[in-house]
């Protein structure tokens, strides 16, 4: 595996311990995987784009009660990882594209989580039946998204959400919302430019005056959100239940 801490799938054991703003990142991962922990359905769990595999294994020894969980990734390396570093009898990794996953299945399981994944897909609403489907009866789904805009930063992500259009999308599918969980990452000027920061630096998007030039929009949502919330990144998870 290359392996090697990014900005969109961090390996816990390569965040340097003087990056402070990475081990707050690796920190906020956690705690959105403990806040999943607590609102786990006992049997079968999804991990879908599990990255490396750390979230499922957290959920898995806070959760004796889960008797299965998958761990679904596109990467082969995250899965290789995954497999060599946390799996056991009840936890196991299988490598598949999210947009595919599930075509076999069908009501598959009692919990599914995804964090961090639906701002990535070019098609979310598609992404988000699909998980809807694979739910049981009486199932939760537990998703997060940054609802502050990132697109015009990070070009990994492809879709801006607030928390309104976030919980729309599970209004939609007919889900009962549980619980909902926020978070705030806050960035300092001088912190963004400092050392420790800057192969976070290089993997976001270049050319960003271009970027503005060419999407206006981006450029006021970006000024809109900064004087309202300063330079600060905000994050939400939802809980939701599938009543049928």
């Amino acid at each position: 595996m290359d392996e090697h801490d990014t900005l969109e799938r961090i390996v816990p054991d390569l965040v340097d311990q003087a990056d402070r703003a990475g081990r707050e990142s690796l920190h906020l991962h956690e705690e959105r995987y403990r806040f999943a922990a607590r609102h786990a359905q006992p049997g079968s769990l999804l991990d879908l784009a599990c990255g490396v595999g750390y979230g499922t294994r957290l959920i898995a020894d806070g959760r004796a009660d889960i008797e299965s969980l998958l761990g679904v990734d596109i990467a082969d390396s995250a899965v290789d990882h995954a497999e060599r570093t946390y799996s056991d009898s009840r936890v196991r990794f299988e490598q598949a594209d999210a947009m595919t996953f599930g075509d076999d299945r069908e009501k598959s399981f009692d919990t599914i989580v995804s964090l961090e994944t639906i701002e990535h897909l070019p098609e979310p609403g598609l992404f988000f039946e699909r998980l809807c489907r694979l739910l049981k009866p009486g199932a939760v789904l537990i998703a997060s998204v940054p609802t502050t805009p990132s697109v015009d930063l990070n070009p990994h992500h492809l879709y801006d959400f607030t928390l309104f259009s976030f919980r729309q999308m599970g209004e939609r599918a007919g889900l009962t919302e549980l619980a909902c969980d926020r978070q705030i990452q806050r960035v300092g000027l001088s912190e963004l430019w400092s050392r420790d920061r800057r192969f976070r630096r290089e993997q976001l998007r270049s050319n960003l005056v271009g970027y503005y030039a060419s999407h206006p929009t981006a450029f006021f949502k970006r000024i809109s959100t900064t004087l309202r919330h300063g330079l600060a990144n905000h994050y939400s998870t939802l809980v939701w239940r599938a009543e049928r």
